[in-house]
């Protein structure tokens, strides 16, 4: 440890619910969680109109999303490697400054490819955000009140992109995507100063400078030899791509005959995004008492429910399918990510950007991918792939994690909470 850092204060046992310091921790992550994810996602309730304004096509403008989800996921592992020198606040505030420019900057792009890179550069920026929270959270925040916390965390993250994605939508259909997408922008500007302002200062963990790249490098391997861990990454990666293309996909199918929804409609669905709000938040007393894998499982068995129902052609059997898979998603990311954050003892900061590295590369990959094939086979066809890679994800789930043991209350109480972040 170098002289020029304080000391550990080891008699720290972090805030505790109720206080003013824990109410100032979610406060600012939630800050964060709008600047990073209405600024992240925000194109993705009016794709149909870029398509149209761009003359690109379904799966090309899609990238528009992957290509930040691009950057994020490349980005999220060298943010963690400067948060371990530089402080996890001070990373994040650097990195919600460098989000909000560069997303201010995406309005004025000139041409699709270089909206691509500035949404490149955007995703980068906004990776010191994800990879950084919920390590910032569960060395701040009482282990007996972290699973709560994390979950109101999750929950914050859901209310941040559902409200970039309602505000772009009818903003854009009137002004169009360019306005759509300053509007949020401006928006995410005022949240990132809410963070910088409310972030208390940390007092549970403390930067080092006496570390080389080799032996931060090496705070990577235990996460990778992990099983557990991997099948954990396996989650992020699948369930989350299946997720997005839902929601890339979902407003080209809605704004074609016979439905002929507007843009301001398909922003609506977003909507749907509350009910993830609610189980993020419900999954952690679930998991207390029916162990992490069993509530991981149904939430997944919740998500092909709620898909296979969006089969159908009636408007309100789509919408009550497409609740019933976003709830299941966002159960079953709370409890992969924070399962993630409570097998990491070491390297804590590297494990979850591992996650969320798996999480966007996912979003990045199969969100692309699986409009490929909507272009050329249609719904039904995507959703048969989506359903085989939630299958997949499932069976990770049961051949790699562990069943409920007398243990596991235990570790669920003590261990960093049920999180994250998320889309």
């Amino acid at each position: 440890m170098s002289a020029n850092w304080p000391a550990p204060d080891t008699s720290w046992a972090g805030h505790l619910q109720g206080t003013s310091g824990y109410r100032r921790v979610l406060a600012a992550l939630a800050c964060a969680g709008v600047a990073t994810f209405a600024q992240l996602y925000s194109l993705q309730g009016i794709l149909p109109l870029l398509s149209r304004d761009l003359d690109v096509t379904a799966a090309q403008t899609s990238l528009s999303i992957s290509a930040a989800t691009v950057g994020l996921a490349v980005a999220v592992l060298p943010w963690s490697f400067v948060a371990d020198r530089w402080g996890r606040v001070r990373t994040m505030g650097l990195a919600v400054i460098l989000a909000t420019i560069l997303g201010l900057l995406v309005p004025l792009s000139p041409t699709f490819e270089v909206l691509l890179l500035l949404r490149v550069l955007e995703g980068a920026a906004l990776g010191g955000i994800p990879a950084l929270a919920i390590a910032y959270l569960t060395e701040e925040v009482s282990p007996r009140h972290a699973a709560a916390a994390a979950g109101a965390y999750v929950a914050g993250t859901t209310l941040g992109g559902l409200f970039g994605r309602l505000l772009a939508g009818p903003v854009a259909d009137v002004a169009g995507w360019r306005m759509g997408t300053l509007a949020v922008s401006l928006c995410a500007a005022a949240a990132a100063a809410g963070f910088l302002v409310l972030a208390p200062k940390p007092r549970g963990f403390v930067p080092s400078r006496t570390e080389g790249f080799g032996a931060v490098l090496g705070k990577l391997i235990p996460q990778l030899r992990n099983a557990k861990l991997l099948a954990l990454y396996a989650q992020a990666f699948l369930l989350m791509g299946t997720f997005v293309s839902v929601y890339n996909y979902l407003g080209f199918r809605l704004e074609a005959p016979p439905y002929l929804f507007p843009a301001s409609a398909v922003a609506l669905l977003f909507l749907a995004y509350l009910a993830g709000t609610i189980s993020s938040k419900a999954v952690s007393s679930l998991a207390s008492r029916w162990g992490r894998r069993t509530v991981l499982l149904a939430c997944t068995a919740t998500m092909v429910t709620g898909l296979a129902l969006t089969l159908a052609s009636p408007v309100v059997m789509i919408l009550v399918g497409l609740v019933l898979f976003t709830a299941g998603f966002f159960g079953a990311h709370s409890i992969a990510s924070g399962w993630t954050g409570a097998l990491a003892t070491t390297g804590r900061a590297q494990a979850s950007s591992l996650y969320n590295l798996s999480y966007y590369a996912g979003s990045s990959v199969v969100g692309w991918s699986s409009g490929l094939v909507f272009q050329h086979s249609g719904w039904s066809a995507m959703v048969a792939v989506l359903a085989v890679l939630m299958f997949l994800a499932a069976v990770a789930a049961m051949v790699l994690l562990p069943a409920r043991n007398a243990g596991e209350r235990k570790a669920t109480e003590s261990a960093p909470g049920l999180r994250r972040f998320g889309a």
